[in-house]
C-alpha cells in the first residue's frame, strides 16, 4: 500500500494547486451564502475526483494493469501519453500568461458567484475537479499508477482516498480558514485570491511541466 500511496502524492499536489477553483471558493466565501456554498463546493470537488478515480481504477483492473509484479506495458504507454498532454497544457498556460501590467482573464461564470445556490456550487466543483482537462489528466495518471502497483482492492481504495484528500487541500483550506477565523479570515483570503489571480498561468505552467516530465520519465522507466 505504501507504494500505491507514494505514487499519488505528486498527482494530488498537482490537483490541489488549482488557482481558478481556489479563487472561486474564496469568492464564494464573500457572499451571503458562504456558510452553505463553501462546504458544498468542497464536497463537489471530492465527489468529482472520487468518481473519475474510481472509474479509472475499475477500468485499469479489468485491463490487467500489472504483469506479474511489474506494471503492464500499456500503463507505461499511457503515462507517456498523459505526460505529453500535460506538457502541452504547460506550454499553453505559459504562452497565455498575462504580460506585465495585465490581469489574468477569469472565467465568465465567476461573475455570477453571488447568485450561486449550494447545488450549483456543488455541480461547478464536480465539473472543475473531474472534467477540467488538467485535473482529469492528473486523476487518470494517479489512478493508473495505483492500479499498476498490484495492490489489493482495499489498498487501492486507501491510496485513492489519500489522493482525493491531498487534491482537496487547495479548495478546502480557504473554507477551513473562513470557519476557524471568522471575520479575521477576510484579509488572508483576499491576499490569497489576489496572489492566485496574478500568478495563475505561471503556477499552472510550472506545475504541469514538472508533473508532465515525471509522467514521461515513469512511463519510459516502466517500458524499459
Amino acid at each position: 500500500m505504501g507504494d500505491a500511496i507514494g505514487q499519488v502524492l505528486s498527482f494530488g499536489v498537482g490537483v490541489a494547486l488549482s488557482p481558478i477553483p481556489i479563487i472561486a471558493v474564496v469568492l464564494m466565501l464573500g457572499t451571503p451564502r458562504a456558510r452553505a456554498n463553501g462546504p458544498a463546493f468542497v464536497l463537489g470537488w471530492i465527489v468529482g475526483l472520487a468518481i473519475v478515480g474510481t472509474i479509472v481504477l475499475v477500468a485499469a483492473g479489468s485491463a490487467d494493469a500489472t504483469q506479474g509484479s511489474q506494471p503492464a506495458d500499456w500503463v507505461g504507454v499511457l503515462k507517456i501519453v498523459l505526460g505529453v498532454l500535460v506538457l502541452l497544457v504547460a506550454v499553453r498556460q505559459w504562452r497565455g500568461r498575462p504580460r506585465a501590467g495585465e490581469q489574468s482573464a477569469m472565467p465568465k461564470w465567476m461573475r455570477a458567484i453571488d447568485t450561486f445556490t449550494p447545488m450549483r456550487s456543488l455541480a461547478i466543483a464536480v465539473a472543475l475537479s473531474g472534467i477540467n482537462p488538467k485535473n482529469l489528466l492528473l486523476t487518470v495518471g494517479a489512478a493508473a499508477a495505483i492500479a499498476s502497483t498490484g495492490s489489493s482492492t482495499g489498498q487501492e481504495a486507501v491510496a485513492l482516498a489519500v489522493f482525493v484528500l491531498i487534491g482537496t487541500l487547495g479548495v478546502g483550506a480557504p473554507v477551513v480558514i473562513y470557519f476557524a477565523l471568522g471575520q479575521r479570515a477576510t484579509r488572508i483570503l483576499d491576499e490569497l485570491k489576489t496572489w492566485m489571480a496574478a500568478n495563475n498561468s505561471a503556477i499552472m505552467a510550472v506545475l504541469c511541466l514538472v508533473i508532465g516530465a515525471k509522467l514521461i520519465g515513469d512511463g519510459i522507466s516502466g517500458l524499459a
